[in-house]
């Protein structure tokens, strides 16, 4: 018995040396490639709540994303009391998606910027339109996505701007500025089923100096 004991203990005691030198040796290129390539859209979830560090972490990903002049022109608002739902997303067709989630992030942008201009820069702040907003949320959005990948979990990014129809009423349960806007609404949570990402490599779309 004490043998058996003593070889257990020796086998476990590789197992975790091997994991440890597989883990060391994990080129982090790979472990990225990996989970871009793993990210897909999940639109079913067991409803389970997604803890509060979890979340905060999604949102550092979201806010590390890439932004025209570092305007930084995105805000979140994070929703889960489900009671709201159908006020705030009235007439919205993902209804489905956003009560099995178990959180919901509304990405929201300001389409101003106020700050002194380029000819001026130790002048007077300005308030002036960002035409780069759209560029800057939809990259917070995919960082966002791509977390919610790495822990996991399941996400589908469904479109609030530009539908008008689709817009006020978020824009208007959530009290959101005359400027801001809600740009995409997000579903959260633990997938229901299987998902299989789609491989979307296409050689055909690649060109080499010219189209």
């Amino acid at each position: 018995m004490k043998k058996v004991i003593l070889m257990l203990a020796a086998a476990l005691t590789l197992a975790a040396c091997c994991n440890k030198q597989e883990s060391a040796t994990t080129d982090p290129a790979d472990v990225v490639m990996q989970n871009i390539l793993n990210r897909k859209s999940v639109r079913s979830y067991n409803g389970e709540a997604i803890p509060d560090s979890v979340m905060q972490n999604l949102l550092r990903a979201a806010m590390s994303a890439p932004t025209g002049m570092d305007i930084r022109p995105w805000s979140f608002v994070v929703l889960t009391d489900k009671s709201q739902y159908e006020t705030i997303f009235e007439g919205n067709g993902n209804m489905k998606k956003f009560m099995e989630s178990g959180a919901i992030v509304v990405v929201c942008a300001d389409t101003t910027v106020t700050r002194p201009t380029r000819e001026d820069p130790d002048g007077p702040a300005v308030t002036r339109p960002n035409p780069m907003w759209r560029d800057d949320v939809a990259a917070a959005t995919e960082n966002l996505l791509l977390a919610v990948e790495a822990y996991g979990l399941g996400a589908c990014w469904t479109a609030c701007y530009p539908f008008p129809d689709t817009m006020k009423p978020v824009k208007e349960s959530l009290g959101l500025p005359a400027e801001v806007v809600p740009y995409a609404v997000v579903p959260i949570g633990y997938p229901a089923t299987e998902n299989t990402p789609k491989d979307k490599w296409d050689t055909s779309r690649i060109h080499r100096e010219r189209w």
